[in-house]
């Protein structure tokens, strides 16, 4: 189930800008009892990155920024800046384990072209 949290600023939204799966939720869930964070906020933000020029930061955060942008889904709030929003919108987020390791895995229908290892992206 998902609910909008408004901000002071913005009209809530009826659609999340990028949404996770099952594992993706589960495990944000399970990082947030381990560290005793519940409630915290999954902060999902573009920042300057990478060889290809943009990557993604996540955090768990306590508070969200007045301008930022907040919904809830299967009870995991997740937030995001404004400026972030225009490359995350469709974006699906899941939690993959494979050769590599373990990880946040981004299908951003918004990526141009991403590095050979995965861990930015043009837009």
């Amino acid at each position: 189930m998902e609910t909008t949290i408004p901000t002071p600023q913005s009209a809530p939204s009826t659609t999340p800008l990028l949404r996770l799966t099952e594992r993706a939720i589960s495990q944000v869930k399970e990082l947030m009892q381990a560290n005793q964070l519940e409630g915290f906020y999954f902060s999902v933000r573009v920042v300057p990155a990478g060889c290809s020029g943009l990557g993604y930061e996540l955090n768990l955060a306590k508070d969200r920024q007045a301008t930022d942008i907040a919904w809830e889904q299967d009870g995991v709030r997740i937030s995001t800046d404004p400026l972030s929003s225009k490359y995350l919108a469709g974006t699906e987020v899941d939690f993959v384990t494979g050769l590599q390791g373990e990880g946040f895995k981004f299908n951003n229908p918004n990526a141009k072209s991403t590095c050979g290892c995965g861990s930015s992206f043009t837009s």
